[in-house]
């Protein structure tokens, strides 16, 4: 199933960040999202995942097939590697988080307390958790914060596996992921202009 974006305008705290985002992704696509903080990376993905409402434009796509990593790791400190994954498999309808352990160096440390790990073993794990969701679409958020070269590699590693599973996917991120058949979408051009929301405030936001 692909998913289409058509002249999207997403807006933060009333302002309007983003107007004219438009792009289509295919099974087996990624899309990196570029640009400098505060940019609208993050409510971009926060609306195509669902969490909230595009100011204007058509999102074509079921996003209950959205799974959408964001900045925390979502991980229950005084549960174990293991335990916390299987959580997350659970309530997905999976089981197996083999896979998922291997694919981010997370067997050596199965049993051990989720608090207990260092800032980039929290991280591998909840880019782990991307993969026992089952969810088509990956929505990431800057996911290669506290990761060292080689857990990034492991990280681009998992992204090309999904891919070529058809899965897609849609990054936010400021280094090279090391992705080149990854498609690069700069946000700078697309930001909103004032009359924008000079608009809004004239007709009472009835067209949101």
């Amino acid at each position: 199933m692909d998913m289409s974006v058509k002249d999207l305008c997403v807006a933060r705290g009333g302002v309007a960040l983003l107007q004219g985002v438009s792009f289509t992704l295919a099974p087996g696509q990624a899309l990196i999202l570029r640009g400098p903080n505060g940019s609208g990376k993050t409510t971009l993905l926060r609306c195509l995942a669902g969490l909230q409402d595009p100011r204007g434009g058509e999102i074509g796509f079921d996003r209950e097939l959205a799974a959408y990593g964001a900045h925390a790791d979502g991980l229950k400190a005084q549960m174990s590697v293991t335990e916390n994954l299987t959580f997350w498999a659970a309530v997905h309808g999976l089981s197996d988080i083999a896979p998922a352990l291997a694919a981010f160096d997370l067997e050596a440390l199965r049993d051990r307390q989720a608090g207990m790990l260092s800032a980039g073993q929290k991280r591998r794990l909840g880019l782990a958790r991307l993969m026992v969701t089952g969810r088509a679409l990956w929505l990431l958020d800057e996911p290669t914060v506290s990761l060292d070269a080689a857990s990034v590699a492991l990280f681009a590693e998992a992204v090309r596996a999904h891919l070529a599973g058809g899965g897609m996917a849609v990054i936010a991120t400021h280094i090279d992921l090391g992705l080149p058949e990854a498609a690069v979408l700069d946000l700078g051009p697309l930001k909103a202009s004032p009359e924008m929301d000079d608009f809004d405030d004239a007709f009472g936001g009835a067209f949101l």
